[in-house]
């Protein structure tokens, strides 16, 4: 399908066609903004040697633009009337795999065989890298964004189209509403920007809500630092789950039966950090230390 179609009018008369109405407990707002997609496409950098995951098929618009720059491109969607559209769209292009299914196991877990079918293509030549670009559904942004960075199969970037406010709490900094358990587990690894704010104008159906295209560029020597991933990442959900708590009640909450009060005021003393301190105050650096030293004394 060619990106210049996927305008409102020709969405409306190709799913009056086929029978298809968006549903929206699947997330699904097509992006009709063409200038947009664009932006979308070019921020993504696609190139010959990289291989593209794109979670939301939808009509196939974006997927044709990724294929024709792309090694090779694996799209899931869950929606069995879209991807079968999507199938008839794509028939001609030999380097796309189009997977009907979840591309969640569950909220904590990829579908193992979204990982398993990029494995493949990124064995198939040496010197392939793996990226992430979509027009996200916004049922399943953060859980997809925060799962492929658990995974030990990150990609080299991530280039989406999300909830304004997820991408705000993505780029937070420390001491503001938006900074939270998301910005720290991001930052920690990734280089994050938000490309382009984007008005519910630029979709149809219409969301209620801005959406934000966000690159998120992996830096190896920042996720390399983390000796243990899996701890962090539980680390920082504990540390923001009451944000408005005092830091050492959060921690002896979140580590209750692990951890005692003179163990935790031993932690708060070796990082300097005062009996008022709160974990939104905390910017990665200090928030990777004291996760260190919890971590020492478990």
């Amino acid at each position: 399908m060619s990106s210049a179609r996927q305008t409102q009018s020709f969405l409306i008369r190709r799913f009056e066609q086929v029978g298809i109405t968006p549903k929206t407990r699947h997330g699904q707002n097509f992006l009709i903004d063409l200038n947009l997609l664009d932006v979308l496409f070019e921020a993504a950098r696609i190139g010959p040697c990289d291989v593209v995951l794109e979670v939301g098929t939808g009509t196939g618009s974006l997927t044709a633009k990724l294929a024709r720059a792309a090694a090779a491109v694996v799209s899931v969607e869950l929606d069995p009337q879209m991807h079968q559209l999507a199938s008839e769209e794509l028939v001609d292009c030999d380097n796309v795999l189009l997977l009907r299914r979840d591309a969640l196991k569950n909220k904590n877990h990829l579908n193992p065989d979204l990982l398993a079918a990029v494995r493949e293509r990124l064995a198939a030549a040496p010197g392939r890298r793996f990226k992430l670009a979509a027009n996200l559904p916004y049922n399943i942004a953060t859980p997809i964004i925060s799962n492929l960075l658990a995974c030990d199969l990150p990609p080299a970037t991530m280039t989406v189209t999300i909830q304004k406010e997820l991408g705000d709490r993505i780029v937070a900094r420390p001491s503001t509403k938006d900074y939270g358990a998301l910005s720290v587990w991001m930052q920690a690894q990734c280089e994050v920007e938000i490309v382009r704010v984007m008005p519910p104008t630029a979709f149809w159906p219409r969301p209620k809500v801005y959406s934000a295209i966000v690159q998120i560029r992996l830096r190896q020597d920042w996720r390399d630092r983390i000796p243990d991933l899996d701890f962090f990442h539980s680390f920082a959900r504990a540390m923001f789950f009451h944000r408005r708590k005092f830091l050492r009640s959060v921690i002896l909450s979140g580590y209750k039966g692990r951890l005692d009060k003179p163990q935790v005021d031993a932690i708060m003393a070796e990082l300097g950090f005062g009996e008022t301190t709160r974990a939104e105050q905390l910017d990665v650096a200090a928030m990777l230390r004291l996760c260190e030293a919890v971590r020492g004394r478990l």
